[in-house]
């Protein structure tokens, strides 16, 4: 029927069945058909025949109207479900609770000066809601951390983009050696129950035959946490890149325990394509990979075995 309401806008836009297949491309016969068959399907007569050359009549004029709204909705439509088309509309992007810091500022800005017209909606929540929300329809797409190795739950997508590398770190004035036995008797500045890399730093520590003294569960509040290890407060777990864009190098020391090793893949988990807005979540994908490229670097400082501590508290300048 879509491509009959087209003759028919054709006709009524040409004034004539003659005029209307030149528009269209096609025979005169061939429109004419589309005319009756779309009089057939609708159960009533749109043309005038009664002159020559025939026009549209009361009832026609009322169905052109219509015709013209709806084959341009089914254009927006199309643009819609289109790759190819500018992106347009809301992206509903969702972040772990782990990733919702300042830098992803950049990648986001670059999304929106690229693309105007789309509109952002933005909610930070633990990877298990947010793997829920895709499955509801409610998001578009979610930046979460995953186990190296790992993937979003079927049915959905994942896409790995980056990978993180997390740290123990205490205050650089602080006495804790590099072994699992000590870091178990420190005080500890983790997120609360729920979270993916707590969870990965106590299976950790418990293969190891200990169990972290949590003194403080901050919500995901990298920055506060930060403040209370430079603070000497406790140890903390940290990503190597935050360490090394907040320039911690005087303020905070690594720790190495034997065979600690906590690295967590970025991942953009989706339920499926996106349509028009398929370009935005790729130049969003790119901006996070860059970010991440960007500020992954070797931590600034390492625990030295063997060295005293007040040693250790008063390091040369580099």
């Amino acid at each position: 029927m879509l491509d009959d309401l087209h003759a028919l806008v054709e006709f009524a836009q040409a004034g004539s069945i003659a005029g209307a297949a030149d528009r269209l491309f096609r025979t005169p016969s061939a429109i004419t058909r589309q005319l009756q068959r779309l009089e057939a399907a609708l159960g009533a007569e749109l043309l005038d025949r009664s002159v020559k050359p025939p026009r549209l009549n009361s009832l026609g004029s009322k169905v052109l109207e219509q015709a013209r709204d709806l084959l341009q909705r089914t254009e927006a439509l199309k643009s819609v479900a289109s790759r190819d088309a500018e992106p347009h509309g809301l992206l509903r992007i969702g972040l772990a609770h782990a990733l919702a810091e300042g830098t992803l500022i950049e990648p986001i800005r670059a999304l929106t000066e690229k693309y105007p017209k789309v509109r952002l909606r933005l909610l930070s929540a633990l990877t298990g809601e947010l793997f829920n929300r895709l499955l509801a329809g409610e998001l578009d797409v979610a930046v979460v951390f995953l186990p190296e190795g790992k993937t979003a739950p079927s049915p959905l997508l994942t896409n790995i983009i980056a990978s993180d590398r997390m740290e123990i770190v205490q205050s650089a004035a602080g006495n804790i050696d590099g072994e699992w036995e000590s870091l178990s008797r420190a005080p500890w500045v983790l997120n609360p129950s729920g979270c993916l890399l707590r969870a990965s730093l106590i299976d950790q520590m418990e293969r190891a035959g200990f169990t972290p003294m949590v003194a403080a569960e901050i919500h995901y509040n990298i920055h506060l946490q930060l403040a209370l290890i430079q603070s000497g407060y406790g140890v903390g777990l940290l990503p190597a890149r935050f360490i090394a864009r907040k320039n911690c190098r005087d303020t905070v020391e690594v720790l190495r325990p034997p065979s600690f090793d906590l690295r967590l893949s970025v991942a953009i988990a989706r339920i499926g394509q996106l349509g028009a807005l398929e370009r935005a979540v790729e130049l969003l994908e790119h901006g996070i990979r860059h970010l991440f490229e960007a500020h992954t670097k070797e931590p600034v400082t390492r625990h030295r075995r063997g060295v005293p501590a007040n040693r250790r508290a008063a390091r040369p300048p580099r």
